[in-house]
């Protein structure tokens, strides 16, 4: 059988906002609303392509329980979608919605479907961070139960990889720079999509950007704040990605399919990886996958010309960076995370792996439309990473 080629029609994606009761600006929305805002805003900048129309919506989420009980399928249905259409819930840490997008296009590659949604949705204020998890006795017995949560993986990386502390703010500048800039420039309004929420006072508020981004951060102050994972660490709350709440979404089909409908598209799907690694040192799952792109696909690091890595930590992130040699050893970058990454725009976990493939897109598009390849990657808790290749058409 013969593979069809997948294309990417469309990609959009709410603010990221902070997930807190009181602070956040949609502390009054529910993650299937920001869902089903992505969902509606798709079927509008698409008009030729009706709900009835799509195959399957897979979603990712992080903590499928609370709010985020199966939310693949109930959201899908809360808000007057088709019953008909397939609608199902992946959860994979924090690659859930780049597994979700991942298994879309795999549908749509071996003919099983001709147009998918493929989503990411997290709110880290009403379904908390390992809500309802238990770990089993055999797990526990293999690894150090102390060394899995994620800021104490952010440390071991940090010691293992020579990560300074000045390295990880440097990184942590950058990254709230690149994403102040491109925000005050407009870059990220086609991806996103307006939605009422709240200020802090309460009053309606139109949530129009992301809500972490700093305009500037004090040197001088980051040095000053202490590490709260590990004594006298090196990790800190401005060198890591906060908590979040946010969607989006990727309206995907077959290249025949989208020539039917006479619609318009510049990338596709090119190779999707997942790769196992140490979980308490879970944050290397962007180098090893990206090492396994490359390795699998024959392509060369100098052919890919943009790179969304997800900044859970810039520990982390850092020491992909500099074990691929995939971009400079530290920023500002050339490749990555030209508009900012995690540490400024937030990571609504689930949520991630679908926003960092739409702000790819738009990358490629607008920042370096003469790149034939980028890549999309992320690290997961227990040692999950993975990766998209995206080629342009």
């Amino acid at each position: 059988m013969e593979l069809r080629e997948c294309v990417f029609i469309d990609g959009v994606r709410t603010a990221n906002v902070r997930a807190h009761a009181q602070k956040g600006w949609f502390k009054e929305l529910k993650p299937d609303q920001t869902l089903a805002a992505v969902y509606k805003a798709l079927f509008e900048r698409n008009p030729k392509v009706k709900p009835e129309d799509v195959d399957t919506v897979i979603v990712g989420t992080a903590n499928p329980s609370g709010y985020q009980n199966d939310i693949g399928r109930l959201a899908w249905l809360a808000h007057g979608y088709p019953e008909r259409v397939g609608s199902q819930t992946v959860s994979n840490q924090c690659p859930s919605g780049m597994t979700a997008t991942i298994n879309a296009a795999r549908a749509i590659m071996t003919g099983e479907a001709d147009i998918m949604i493929a989503a990411g949705v997290e709110d880290m204020e009403k379904v908390p961070m390992g809500a309802n998890m238990a770990f089993p006795d055999q797990f526990m017995q293999r690894y150090f139960i102390g060394d899995i949560p994620m800021g104490n993986t952010a440390e071991k990386v940090a010691e293992m990889y020579d990560i300074s502390r000045a390295d990880m703010e440097n990184m942590a500048i950058y990254s709230h720079k690149n994403a102040h800039a491109a925000t005050i420039s407009g870059k990220f309004k086609k991806e996103i999509v307006p939605l009422m929420g709240k200020d802090e006072a309460g009053n309606d508020l139109l949530v129009e950007k992301d809500q972490w981004i700093r305009e500037t951060l004090d040197p001088a102050h980051m040095a000053t704040m202490r590490t709260p994972f590990k004594l006298d660490g090196r990790v800190t709350a401005a060198t890591s990605s906060p908590l979040t709440a946010g969607a989006a979404a990727l309206l995907m089909m077959s290249r025949k399919k989208a020539d039917e409908l006479g619609l318009s598209y510049t990338y596709k799907y090119s190779f999707g990886v997942q790769e196992g690694n140490d979980p308490t040192i879970m944050g290397m799952g962007p180098a090893v996958t990206i090492e396994k792109i490359i390795k699998k696909t024959g392509i060369k690091k100098e052919d890919i010309g943009v790179v969304e890595m997800n900044e859970a930590f810039a520990a982390q992130a850092l020491a992909c960076i500099r074990e691929t040699g995939i971009d400079k050893p530290n920023a500002p970058f050339d490749k990555v995370n030209l508009w900012g990454g995690a540490i400024a725009l937030g990571h609504p976990l689930g949520e991630s792996g679908a926003r960092i493939i739409v702000t790819l897109l738009n990358v490629m598009k607008t920042e370096k439309p003469d790149a034939k390849y980028g890549i999309a990657t992320l690290c997961g808790g227990f040692g999950n990473g993975v990766a998209v290749l995206i080629e342009k058409v």
